[in-house]
């Protein structure tokens, strides 16, 4: 019997931590794994608070 498990992940970073996420982005469609990008959109400075 082979078991799968279904998972989504949601992601999130302010301007300092876009880069991280969009790398783990790459990561994570070539492991097939779902996810949710919750911003921010590029390396333009924002306010965290507003995203978190």
């Amino acid at each position: 019997m082979v078991v799968r498990y279904w998972m989504k992940i949601a992601l999130g970073s302010d301007h300092v931590g876009y880069q991280l996420k969009e790398n783990l982005k790459e990561y994570l469609k070539e492991l097939k794994v779902e996810y949710i990008d919750f911003g921010c959109e590029n390396e333009k400075s924002v306010d965290y608070p507003d995203i978190g």
